[in-house]
């Protein structure tokens, strides 16, 4: 059955995910970092987080500026990549994951990621759910989804994405985190700071403080993988080498 079957079966109603948000954005910057959905009327329903990327490659196209003009006047563009939307195994190989890390009121900590199918569970703790793994960096991206009904249960999750295996670094990918909740504004976070030698990245950390659910942007990079953004954040787990299949 397929993730949203999984959804949609028991409960008897039908979620339209991709509905409500208001059309207009709200980016979190160095500057403007936080944003409460409390206060934004967006505390409660399904929050869908959405990871895309794209990834540089060479392109004439984008070398020419506006034209042959363009290159005359700016030779330098000639060997400037270009930002190309990754649409399929033959152009993309670079392997972003999404993931969460969780705590709950009750102490109960854990991790949503591909590795390991540690998919999670939306109607059950940690109220947190992996729609799958998109290795080829699609136009859907991957996505998460996050069960606000049940914010008081929830103490903190941070989000982030880790390159799998021997992939390239941050550096070869132009990645956005598009956060949809059920009303109000979507949330953007851009990761546009270049970290070359980056395996990590946390992104966002939502928090419910006193009642109040906050995202706080995070943008940080690290050399290495869970183990290190764990220790960083203070969760406490314990991590081995994790492995993926070959579905």
């Amino acid at each position: 059955m397929s993730f949203l079957g999984n959804l949609w079966r028991g409960g008897g109603a039908k979620f339209d995910f991709d509905s409500g948000g208001a059309s207009y954005v709200v980016e979190l910057t160095k500057r403007s970092p936080v944003v409460s959905l409390t206060k934004q009327g967006a505390a409660s329903g399904h929050l869908r987080v959405n990871l895309h990327w794209q990834m540089r490659t060479s392109d004439l196209h984008e070398r020419g500026g506006q034209g042959r003009g363009g290159l005359l006047r700016n030779p330098g563009k000639l060997f400037k990549p270009e930002i190309v939307q990754a649409q399929g195994p033959a152009v993309v190989n670079v392997d972003l994951d999404l993931a969460c890390l969780y705590e709950l009121q009750d102490g109960t900590k854990g991790v949503v990621q591909p590795l390991g199918n540690f998919l999670g569970d939306l109607n059950a703790p940690p109220f947190v759910k992996l729609s799958g793994d998109d290795r080829f960096g699609s136009g859907s991206g991957e996505t998460l989804y996050i069960n606000l009904d049940h914010r008081d249960e929830i103490k903190r999750m941070l989000l982030f994405v880790y390159i799998y295996d021997g992939t390239p670094a941050f550096d070869r990918t132009h990645a956005v985190v598009t956060l949809y909740p059920s009303s109000g504004p979507r949330v953007e976070v851009k990761l546009d700071e270049r970290a070359p030698q980056a395996r990590s990245c946390a992104i966002f950390m939502l928090e419910n403080v006193k009642g109040e659910l906050t995202v706080r942007r995070e943008v940080k990079y690290v050399y290495g993988f869970q183990a290190e953004l764990d220790r960083l954040y203070g969760w406490g787990l314990q991590w081995g080498r994790g492995y993926k299949t070959n579905a």
